[in-house]
């Protein structure tokens, strides 16, 4: 006999296993509040059950209070009347404090799980990231992690309640007769458990699919709208439109498929419902009589019975959505589980308090196969001096600037800070003993205040507006209607390229590290403006090193100490300014390239 074997996943488990470790690596992530998620759970419980004895209460007390209208037999109404008014209480009281509760533990969960994510996340940046599409990473940052909160809201607490709930019923009917406790029991369990399965295995494909259309399509609009003005520029916004117009119809189509499951769920439920009752009665009514079943007990056993299936109302929609749970779940860990380029050592040294950089015979490259980005390149920047590192563009100065940042790891040779490996040392402290204005500064759609406090979050108002006019954007800031309240919008968008580079160089020297890393600080400026900046900059970091990263030449003069211009990642060429000149060679030819391309606008 040939045995049916499930298809291994990526991982190597079978689906169901793979879901089985996912759940499991879930609850482990939620363990710190068990208690906010064990009080939810038993909150729902009690109003479930206070809302099943209402049900029943009533039916019981209706019917014989007419019974004892037609018969005149008299009848202690005192004691149902305050069981109804009792279960009406829990029942609206309990419902109310169980939102609040099961809402507090989501959003306590939530909140857990984005800072683990973002821990998970953060020593990836930005090496082993770089493969992966921004919004992408927006979306398993914001989407897929809200997704996870169905897991506790939607499936931890409806299936630890129907559990609960259906065994407290069953045993209550057990009490009153054993035939209609297990005929509940039998379409309980078809409703909560074989409708469920059914709708998991059904509503799996589809909530994978929906998760994976709903992230190309985030994706595809993000880029097409950061791109939009290239688009009408080459003609392609069409062709665009169409593709996200297509990714749109499929998401559409598969979010129908999932109605259409939910509605035959919906309906399903109900039929079990009106099933097991008027079974109830066919089963029940035999045994109404002296010596057998109290009449008004018929009608409890019958409103009871239809009650009951609150307990498993939500199962089959909870399990249809795990699957579209668990796919957010499986794009979180898979970015989580990304090994990281460089690895923190175990046991990292203490800096020595020197500040002094020396690199000998450094060599790296961003792949195995690939070609050198630097190459056996030797480095000095004593403490307090002024180095350029300049080349055109591919040369390697990027590269040299993520080394020492340890973004990157370098293959071959020595690279030290007061004589203390970069490999030995902890990569925080490494940080923070530098200061990057880097190509692409990021910039928060934030208010500028908010922008500024990210590089020194106790700083006072004082110390941002002297960091500002150092660099030469104070008068423009506080000629804006809001000054420094001013919000920048997304990736600082309304602020020039020349705005939000001064912008930077604030947000470092407001950091004042001990060594200042300046990647290409003049783009988006005019020569001369380029030229002050720069000195300023070099006047006010006197006695803190600065390593100036550039493919501009004419503001070099008079600045820096000393000139290495790289070529294909290695140093041909290196010496002052005025010697560089006055000698045929690399130097001087990137400086008459320079000098025949026109001057940029501010």
């Amino acid at each position: 006999m040939k045995l049916h074997q499930e298809p291994l996943t990526q991982t190597g488990l079978t689906p169901a296993a793979q879901t089985r470790a996912d759940l499991r690596r879930l609850l482990r992530l939620f363990m710190p509040y068990w208690r906010w998620m064990l009080a939810g759970a038993a909150l729902s419980l009690a109003t479930l059950l206070a809302n099943v004895g209402l049900m029943a209460v009533s039916g019981w007390f209706i019917a014989a209070m007419a019974l004892a209208g037609v018969t005149g037999s008299a009848i202690n109404y005192f004691t149902p009347a305050a069981l109804i008014r009792g279960f009406a209480i829990v029942r609206t009281a309990g419902r109310y404090i169980e939102r609040l509760v099961t809402h507090e533990a989501t959003f306590r969960l939530l909140a857990q799980l984005r800072v683990w994510f973002y821990l998970g996340l953060e020593p990836l940046a930005p090496a082993a990231l770089q493969s992966y599409r921004g919004a992408d990473l927006l979306g398993r940052i914001q989407a897929d992690i809200e997704s996870l909160n169905h897991i506790y809201l939607r499936v931890l607490v409806p299936v630890v309640v129907a559990i609960s709930g259906t065994l407290l019923i069953v045993a209550a009917l057990a009490l009153f007769s054993l035939p209609v406790a297990l005929l509940t029991l039998l379409f309980l369990l078809l409703a909560g458990l074989a409708l469920p399965a059914w709708m998991f295995r059904r509503g799996c494909g589809p909530g994978q699919r929906i998760v994976a259309l709903r992230a190309a399509l985030r994706e595809t609009v993000i880029d097409d709208l950061q791109g939009l003005a290239e688009l009408r520029v080459y003609g392609a916004q069409v062709r665009h439109a169409q593709h996200s117009d297509s990714l749109s119809a499929q998401l559409i189509a598969e979010q129908t498929q999932m109605s259409r499951l939910s509605g035959f769920a919906q309906a399903s439920l109900l039929a079990c419902a009106t099933l097991a009752m008027w079974s109830t009665l066919l089963v029940a009514v035999p045994e109404v009589g002296p010596g057998g079943l109290p009449t008004p007990d018929l009608a409890m056993l019958a409103l009871l019975v239809m009650a009951s299936f609150e307990a498993v109302l939500p199962l089959p929609s909870a399990l249809q959505m795990l699957g579209e749970t668990l796919a957010a779940a499986r794009r979180i860990f898979a970015l989580v589980d990304t090994p990281p380029v460089l690895q923190a050592p175990l046991e990292p040294q203490t800096l020595s308090g020197r500040h002094d950089l020396q690199l000998s015979g450094v060599s790296l490259r961003y792949r195995d196969t690939g070609a050198w980005a630097l190459q056996d390149l030797d480095l000095t920047l004593p403490a307090g001096g002024r180095l350029a590192v300049v080349g055109a563009s591919g040369a390697g100065k990027s590269s040299l600037v993520n080394l020492l940042l340890r973004f990157r790891d370098y293959q071959a040779g020595s690279v030290q800070l007061g004589g203390v490996e970069l490999r030995d040392c902890d990569p925080q402290a490494l940080r923070s003993q530098i200061a990057v204005v880097s190509q692409d500064s990021y910039l928060f759609n934030a208010t500028i205040r908010d922008n500024l406090l990210v590089a020194r979050p106790d700083a006072d108002d004082a110390a941002l507006e002297a960091a500002c006019r150092d660099a030469q954007i104070h008068d423009f800031i506080v000629s804006l209607p809001d000054a420094y309240d001013t919000e920048l919008g997304e990736a600082g968008v309304r602020f020039s390229g020349g705005q939000a580079r001064r912008l930077a160089i604030a947000r470092a020297l407001l950091l004042n590290a001990p060594i200042l890393i300046l990647d290409e600080p003049g783009e988006g400026l005019d020569t001369l403006t380029e030229r002050a900046l720069l000195g300023a900059i070099m006047r006010l970091t006197e006695g803190r090193s600065v390593l100036l990263i550039t493919h501009r030449l004419s503001a070099l003069a008079d600045l820096v100490d000393e000139v290495v211009v790289l070529d294909q990642g290695r140093c041909v060429q290196r010496g002052t300014v005025d010697a560089l000149l006055g000698v045929d060679g690399p130097y001087r030819a990137l400086q008459d390239a320079f000098d025949t391309v026109p001057a940029a606008g501010c």
